[in-house]
Parts: C-alpha cells; structure tokens; sequence
C-alpha cells in the first residue's frame, strides 16, 4: 500500500494515529496527546498477565474437542455477545465519524476522491471497534501458535470480521437514520441506540432466571434434545456456523472473512455518495429559529423552589444523549421489577439492596448534572436569590426522580411484604439522600460534557459515593432477611455495621464539605 502523501495508505496511517491518540475526543477534552509512558508500561503488563492466563487456559482446552455441541453453544453465545458490543461501538463511532470530527468538510474539499475518504474513515471504525477485543484475545493466538494448537489463529480473522460487519452496519443504520430522521434527530437517535444496545443483552442474559424451577427443567430437557447427534441443533447445524468460525474450523473463518471483506467494499462503494449528502445535511442541519408573533410575554406564577427544580429537569430533558447515559443504569432495574412481580420471597433480600444500589447510583449521577455540573454558577452566587433556597431545590431536582421511578415496585413490595418494603423505602431514603449530599457538600465543579468522566474529578468524593451505596445496600439486604427470616445475632450486628459506616460516611463529607459561598 502506497504510503505516498494523498494516498489511501497514507491517509489510513492518519486515521490510525488518530485513533492511537485519542483525537476523536479532542472536541471534549481540548487535547489530544499520545498516551503516556505509566499508560503503556500498564498495558504491557497487563498483556504479559493476558499471555500467562491463555497459556494456561490453552494448555487445559487442549484436550477438548471443538466440534461437541456445549462448546459450539458457548461460543456461538460468546460470539453474538460481542457482537453486539461490537454493534454497540460502531454506532458511537460512526456519529463521531459523520457529526462530531469536523474535518470532513476539509477532507471533501480537498482533490481526495470521497469514496477513498469515506474507506479510510470505514477503516478506522473497524479498528476502533476491534481493538479491545484483539487485546484481550490476541494472546490465545499467540500461545496457541507457540503450542502447536493453531485452530486458536481463527481469532484474528473472527475479530476482524466481525468488527468489519458490525462496523458497516454501525455505519448503514446511521447514514439510514439520516435519510429518515434528518441529520439532527440522527446524532440523538444513534447515540441512543449505541448505549442501549449492549444493555439490553443483560436483559436477555436474565430472562431463564425468571422461569420457575419446573419450567427451568423443561426447558433444559427440550435444549438437550434439540443440541443431540440428530437433533435440529446438532453441531453441523448452521446456526453454528459462527462457532465453528470461532473453534477455527478454515471453511466458516473464511466464510466469515468472505462476508466481512464483500461488506466492506459494497459499503465503501456504493454509500459514500450518500455520505457527502448526509454530511451536507448536517452542515445545513441549523435553522434560525422563527420569532414568536406578538409581544413577549413573562409569566412568574411559581416560587423560587418549584423554578429551580422545574429548569433542571428541562435542562436535562433538552439532552437526550445525556438521558441515554444516565438512565442506562435503568436497563438494570427491569430485572428487579420482573423478579418483584414473579418471584416468591426469597428473592426480597436481593430486590432490596438492588433497589436501594441502583437508586443510590442514579441520584449520584444526577446530583453531578444538576449540581456540580451548573452551566451558570456566577449567575447563581450574584442573584437575588437565597442561596440555601437554591441549593435545596437542587438537591430535590436531583433526588426525586429516583423516588419516583421505584415508587411502582417499592408500593408492590409493601403491598407483598410490609416490613420488608417499609425497610426498604427506608435504606432507599437514605441512600438516596445520601448520595445527593455527598455531591453537594464534596462535590467538584464541571461540564456536562465530562459526564462519562466525571469519576475522574475526585477520588474522595467517588469513596464517599461507594461506602453510601454499599452501607446502605447491604443493610437492605440484611434487614430484608431478618424480617421475613429468623434474625441471628451476627445478622442484626452485620446491619448495626452497614448502619454506622453509612452514618459516618455521611459526616465524613460534612467534614469534608467546600466552603459555600
């Protein structure tokens, strides 16, 4: 490949050293560095670990045969999961590739013919999305090569093919949303999508365990007739097709590289045109807005509180992006309520301090949006306005809407169980408070646009965080089980533990609160 300035090589090389740097991030963070020496000598570490685990892990399959019908389910399973991780990345990818880079409009101006640029930008996708998984795989290759076991040389080209399939893919669905949508709803949409994909495989993973013990049974009886020498699913069945790819059998590695290079070269082809277009489109995307007829007018029928609280959620309902990220930790709770609604009580424990994390989690995400991240604070300090009002309607801004999506299964579960669901609306209460005054009082000022590294900005407060929502999760769970259970000793001193480093969390951040002005 040519590596002559305005070649393809030369171009891809670009894209690569992009990515490498961390350039897609420069319009959050500001910079774009290559990453440091301590970055590198970690990551070579931790790939020598990567190398002495396979090692092990090889030696150990060794003996295995590929071709059984456990091992082909588990790595068509596998497989599909990273799949749709994979699917999951390419989406982010291509928006940033189409909306947020802002160098299309030099590339398309310059004498690079736009299928080429639209290639090398597909290029780049692919090795985004593959990286990861090439770390943490490579090794398996690597030692099955230095072995002698050189089926384990399938992961390079299963990687690669799946990454390109799902790259182009990632890439269609976006450039089909524009055609649809319209390039602004699009960046929306596809982000959306790109966070909700890899969640809902949790959801699929919890479905079996919804199923009561007989049905568990059938079905266990039904798959095992099924996955048999002369079932529908035997190991030559061709929904194994991927596994066998993966236990690297030539004919499907090659089937699937086939797919992945004919994907590629249809999408680089016959898209790009399309892609000027919908860049196009994005760059006119920004209409001026109509004036509203008549006289402006103003309306104060609220107080000051009800303003407060009213704008923030207004703010955060403009996001949809920043929806997307802070309720994906809802994805989670549907588990919880399926298990509320359908399971006996053995299960309350559990649902407990699920509820009481998952709240305690989402109202710290929050509190950091409304909170730490306000866009006008001189504003704020200089207003007429009393300050205790404004930081209280704040917290409530960040604390009720927890309150309000648990309120359906916290109601069930008092209905069920009284004592249990009065103990828990208890550890939800005070997890949840909890975690709204530890960012007030401790939290750092920031952008919402660091919103995914808002971890980052204090380790104190992130402790602070973690021992509230574990204290409380765990007394939850404790005091769920002793009150539809025998209470022990150990027990009721375990929760009295979860109780006092709860409480002493909480004034450790009074101590450590900043200075109000």
């Amino acid at each position: 490949m040519s590596m002559a300035p305005g070649s393809v090589g030369w171009l891809l090389r670009h894209e690569l050293r992009l990515f490498w740097y961390g350039a897609a991030q420069s319009k959050a963070t500001g910079t774009a560095r290559r990453p440091g020496n301590t970055t590198l000598a970690v990551f070579g570490i931790a790939w020598c670990v990567l190398h002495g685990a396979a090692w092990v892990a090889v030696d150990k399959l060794s003996g295995i045969g590929s071709l059984e019908p456990r091992i082909l389910v588990a790595l068509t399973l596998t497989l599909a999961a990273c799949a749709t991780f994979m699917l999951s990345t390419a989406i982010k990818a291509s928006v940033v590739a189409l909306f947020e880079r802002g160098d299309l409009d030099l590339l398309l101006s310059s004498p690079l013919p736009s299928h080429s640029i639209f290639a090398v930008r597909l290029a780049g996708v692919v090795a985004g999305t593959a990286a990861i998984y090439l770390f943490l795989l490579a090794p398996f290759a690597h030692v099955g090569l230095a072995q002698g076991a050189f089926r384990w040389l399938a992961v390079y080209p299963v990687i690669i093919g799946l990454a390109c399939l799902c790259a182009c893919a990632g890439m269609l669905l976006t450039l089909a949303l524009v055609r649809l949508l319209g390039a602004r709803r699009t960046r929306v949409v596809a982000q959306v999508l790109g966070a909700m994909a890899g969640a809902l495989l949790f959801i699929l993973s919890q479905l079996y365990s919804l199923f009561s013990r007989s049905a568990e049974d059938r079905a266990g009886a039904v798959i095992a007739g099924l996955l048999a020498r002369d079932g529908a699913l035997a190991a030559d069945s061709p929904l194994w097709l991927l596994g066998r790819a993966g236990a690297g059998e030539p004919a499907p590695v090659l089937a699937l590289a086939a797919a992945a290079a004919l994907a590629f070269v249809l999408t680089a082809r016959h898209t790009h045109r399309f892609f000027v277009r919908g860049l196009q489109q994005a760059a006119s995307s920004k209409k001026a807005s109509r004036p509203q007829a008549g006289p402006l007018r103003f309306r104060f029928r609220r107080s000051l509180f009800d303003t407060i609280v009213i704008k923030e959620w207004r703010l955060i309902v403009r996001d949809p992006h920043l929806i997307s990220q802070v309720l994906l930790q809802l994805i989670y709770l549907l588990p919880l309520c399926f298990l509320i609604f359908s399971k006996s009580d053995i299960q309350t424990p559990a649902i407990g301090a699920g509820l009481t994390l998952l709240c305690s989690s989402l109202t710290g995400a929050l509190a950091w949006i409304v909170i730490s991240a306000e866009d006008a604070p001189d504003l704020l300090r200089v207003s007429p306005a009393a300050q205790r009002t404004v930081r209280l309607a704040k917290l409530a801004a960040a604390t009720m809407p927890p309150f309000m999506l648990v309120a359906m299964p916290l109601l069930w579960l008092l209905w069920r169980l009284p004592l249990a669901g009065l103990l828990v609306c208890f550890t939800v209460s005070a997890a949840v408070t909890g975690a709204g005054l530890i960012v007030m009082w401790c939290g750092r000022p920031g952008l919402r646009s660091d919103f995914k590294g808002r971890g980052k900005g204090s380790f104190v407060v992130n402790m602070l965080e973690l021992f509230n929502s574990l204290s409380w999760g765990a007394l939850a769970g404790l005091l769920v089980s002793a009150s539809i259970g025998e209470a022990s000793g150990m027990m009721l001193a375990g929760a009295a533990a979860a109780a006092l480093v709860g409480c002493l969390t909480l004034c450790a951040a009074w101590l450590l609160r900043r200075p109000q002005p």
